[in-house]
């Protein structure tokens, strides 16, 4: 399985200590070089930076023949992972802007952010949803109460169905 991320899944699954998630789901996880100079970038948190000088093996730094997607409206980590994604015909991308989601569909890949990370490890056991939820609560990650609320529901379906 081929799996390209953008920045912020990263950053967030980082910050609550959770990156190790992605090895375990996706065994690799393939990054563009921008999304590697934006978690090393000023202002971002020590232990991200300190995360990807010290990144782990499966994480692999792949180059963008064609990035072409700034036009768009999205950052330059959201168009490479897009323009890698489909350079690589990738199975996945992780990403959690609205407007980098909706053209990554629009181009025919499958996408998936951090709470839909979070709620497949819940599902294979490997996190606690809640208690992950309640950490990224506790970082700037944005994102609808109504959406958390669905993916709580969702978890509590799956547990009342067993």
């Amino acid at each position: 399985m081929i799996v390209v991320s953008d920045t912020t899944p990263l950053n967030y699954l980082i910050l609550i200590e959770q990156v190790e998630i992605l090895r375990v789901l996706y065994h690799e996880v393939v990054i563009p070089p921008a999304v590697l100079i934006e978690m090393q970038a000023r202002g971002i948190p020590a232990s991200v930076r300190d995360w990807t000088r010290n990144k782990p093996d499966w994480i692999i730094v792949e180059p963008v023949a064609r990035p072409g997607l700034l036009a768009e409206g999205i950052e330059e980590g959201e168009a490479e992972a897009i323009a890698l994604s489909e350079q690589l015909h990738a199975d996945l991308v992780l990403l959690d802007d609205r407007r980098a989601r909706e053209i990554a569909r629009g181009r025919g890949l499958r996408v998936i952010g951090t709470l839909g990370i979070l709620v497949d490890a819940d599902q294979r056991h490997l996190i606690n949803l809640e208690e992950a939820i309640a950490d990224l609560r506790e970082t700037n990650f944005r994102i609808s109460r109504q959406l958390l609320e669905a993916a709580l529901e969702h978890r509590r379906d799956i547990e009342a169905s067993k």
